[in-house]
């Protein structure tokens, strides 16, 4: 298997970028990334003003999967997760949902010890998920601090080892990154920082003929998921929720009416982030109801 090392990065999904490296479908790779500020804050003293903010959310990549072309579908099989033994959090003005009440920046770094995250005395589990994981837009390039059809900073939760991603392809070889791992997150990142860490992530990457998608899906052993981003909450659970049932009407004989009164028994409405330039949301769907109606989506 392969490494990557994150001395190559990239602070937006764009078409232009050389590729890093060009891969065949179905080539595994272990890929090093940094934390979201490119490592930049090691300790709590460190004065927050010296940050570069143009070396935010930076993304090791790009990767060229050879056969990849527009209208496919990129297939990411998250194989393994692995982060570093310390991470840091920050809040500052105009920064997440309480932003307007800060008047300075602060940072806190927190150590990751036996499996769980230390904030001051108290012992939290860990959720090791991938904030920022994409492809290149077909138009302009997109920073990596923004989600949107192409993946980007979507910060989904269920972002994780074990699961598998499928993004359309808009260029010639998908162009993929990844980076911005967190150690945990809640859902809504509302502070604009989980546990941020570096870490290497090992995945799988095959290219899919004869699928097409609009937005990014998810899928792991117990549900499958359609993401979507939007310029508001509203747009986005509403982005997601009828490309779900758009598709499960073309994949089952049944009406749209019925399919929006399944999901609306069955299907959930989550929250991904709230603080990024667009809002991100995803419409979750059971397996096992999909085993009844036996349907696959890829």
């Amino acid at each position: 298997m392969e490494k990557i090392s994150c001395q190559s990065v990239i602070y937006d999904f764009n078409k232009c970028h050389e590729p890093i490296k060009n891969v065949s479908s179905g080539t595994t790779l272990e890929i090093s990334t940094y934390d979201c500020f490119e490592n930049q804050i090691q300790s709590e003293n460190m004065e927050i003003s010296a940050l570069d903010w143009d070396r935010v959310n930076p993304a090791t990549g790009p990767i060229y999967v050879d056969g990849a072309e527009v209208g496919d579908v990129l297939k990411v099989k998250i194989e393994k997760l692995e982060i570093g033994d310390q991470g840091v959090m920050v809040v500052g003005p105009n920064l997440g949902v309480m932003g307007y009440r800060f008047t300075e920046m602060k940072a806190k770094i927190i150590p990751i010890k036996n499996g769980k995250a230390m904030f001051n005395d108290l012992v939290l589990p860990l959720n090791p998920m991938i904030g920022v994981i994409g492809v290149a837009p077909a138009g302009e390039g997109v920073t990596c601090g923004t989600p949107g059809a192409h993946g980007g900073n979507m910060d989904n939760k269920m972002v994780r080892e074990g699961v598998t991603m499928y993004f359309p392809v808009f260029v010639e070889g998908a162009l993929f990154g990844l980076g911005d791992f967190h150690a945990a997150m809640g859902d809504g990142e509302i502070s604009v920082s989980g546990i941020e860490v570096p870490g290497k992530a090992t995945v799988t990457l095959e290219v899919l003929k004869g699928k097409s998608l609009q937005e990014p899906m998810l899928e792991n052993d117990e549900v499958v998921t359609q993401i979507a981003s939007a310029k508001t909450l509203d747009e986005a659970a509403k982005l997601a929720t009828e490309l779900m049932i758009d598709q499960l009407v073309e994949l089952t004989e049944m009406s749209i009416e019925e399919v929006t009164m399944l999901m609306s028994a069955v299907g959930q409405v989550e929250v991904c982030q709230i603080v990024d330039p667009l809002i991100t949301a995803r419409f979750v769907v059971p397996k096992w109801l999909l085993k009844q109606l036996n349907v696959s989506f890829f």
